[in-house]
């Protein structure tokens, strides 16, 4: 079982983006659950995180809020981002063998030029991160954010595909 967590901040139609992805997981039995970490947002964030049914926090501690967790394995994401198809099947089958954290491939479809993929700072979770829960509450600690989690990792890198949240957001414009 898995449990999914994003943090945002007026990520509204990124947010519900990416949790429409994630249902195909919740019906194969995959997702046991979401939670938003949210930073404060004015838009209406909190009202798309209940109507999906996740729990949806603006203020929290790290450590208690992963030994609440659901799943035996996290999935760290960015709202926005979009797991292509056959990332369900792939996750089962990787956290069922493996210890590993791991991170999904980056879009064939969407990739940036070759020039700003080589310039510009990539976020930690840009590809999202699977990540053991134990291997997370391990690395837990007071005032930690999720950013903080996915540092210093060497993960595996699956076969399926993410379209990265600067794809929404370029929409979003």
């Amino acid at each position: 079982m898995l449990t999914v967590i994003m943090e945002c901040h007026d990520q509204e139609p990124e947010l519900a983006q990416t949790l429409s992805v994630l249902v195909a997981g919740a019906v194969e039995g995959l997702v046991s659950d979401v939670i938003v970490l949210d930073h404060g947002s004015s838009d209406g964030s909190s009202i798309v995180a209940d109507a999906a049914g996740c729990r949806f926090y603006q203020q929290w501690d790290m450590k208690e809020l992963l030994a609440t967790a659901r799943g035996e394995w996290l999935l760290l994401i960015e709202p926005g981002a979009r797991l292509c198809q056959g990332w369900v099947d792939e996750v089962a089958e990787y956290v069922a063998v493996n210890k590993a954290p791991a991170r999904f491939a980056e879009s064939r479809l969407y990739r940036l030029p070759f020039y700003r993929r080589l310039t510009r700072s990539r976020p930690l979770l840009e590809n999202g991160l699977l990540i053991p829960k134990r291997q997370a509450l391990g690395l837990a600690g007071e005032g930690r954010e999720l950013l903080q989690l996915a540092m210093g990792h060497k993960p595996r890198r699956l076969a399926s595909e993410i379209i990265p949240s600067w794809v929404a957001r370029e929409a979003r414009r």
